[in-house]
């Protein structure tokens, strides 16, 4: 069974980012929104059972940015990867701020 999960973190206050618009696609163009909690984690997406293909996650973080930095030069955050029955759990960590970002595959 494949799982799902994702961290958002601002790097520039040093804290988790709740609230934060998430945009899940399926392979099959299926698409889900869910939102970081207050500890910025994002896991719940509806009833999708994940299956092998690539997969895109949509980090809405232009209006968290500029509300709390005053501006942004990413209104959103693509990710694309590959999750495959054998992988099991996968964790995508997202770290953001104004004027960069970063990711990568997380335990």
């Amino acid at each position: 069974m494949i799982t799902l999960s994702s961290h958002v973190l601002d790097t520039t206050a040093g804290k988790p980012v709740a609230g934060l618009p998430v945009t899940l696609t399926c392979p099959d163009g299926r698409q889900v929104t869910a939102e970081t909690d207050a500890d910025g984690r994002c896991k719940q997406w509806a009833d999708i059972q994940f299956e092998d293909g690539t997969y895109q996650l949509r980090f809405h973080c232009k209006d968290y940015l500029v509300s709390t930095h005053g501006e942004s030069f990413y209104p959103f955050v693509d990710i694309h990867f590959t999750m495959a029955s054998s992988g099991n759990h996968y964790h995508v960590p997202l770290l953001i701020s104004p004027f960069g970002f970063s990711s990568y595959r997380g335990s």
